[in-house]
């Protein structure tokens, strides 16, 4: 998987993030794992802005999240707190990647954020 850094510029917070752009990645997730670093996270990436595409589930997952959800431009367009073993968490507008976060980083993210990436 590609490595990518994000950068909220609104308050400086910074992301290493996992690229999942795969059906095998995206289906696996988080799943299973045991944790997730407060500054790491994992982006599940579509190949177009979609509100089915971009819900997640959080079956099998053994820690709660935050579930950031991005437009084409990398604006944040919904966020939630991602309780684990719950059925669906659904943006309320088309997305084009869900960045999934560690529970903690929520109040670091808010809908309207525009973020810098970049591609190591």
């Amino acid at each position: 998987m590609k490595s990518i850094t994000l950068v909220n510029p609104r308050n400086h917070t910074i992301i290493q993030a996992q690229l999942a752009d795969t059906f095998f990645t995206k289906l696996r997730g988080l799943m299973f794992r045991k944790e997730i670093h407060p500054n790491s996270g994992l982006i599940l990436s579509e190949n177009s802005e979609s509100i089915l595409n971009t819900s997640i589930h959080m079956l099998f997952m053994n820690f709660d999240i935050s579930a950031i959800w991005i437009n084409k431009d990398w604006l944040i367009v919904d966020k939630r707190l991602a309780k684990k073993w719950r059925l669906a968490y659904i943006p309320s507008v088309p997305a084009l990647h869900v960045l999934e976060l560690h529970a903690s980083q929520i109040e670091n993210f808010s809908i309207g954020d525009k973020l810098e990436i970049q591609i190591d």
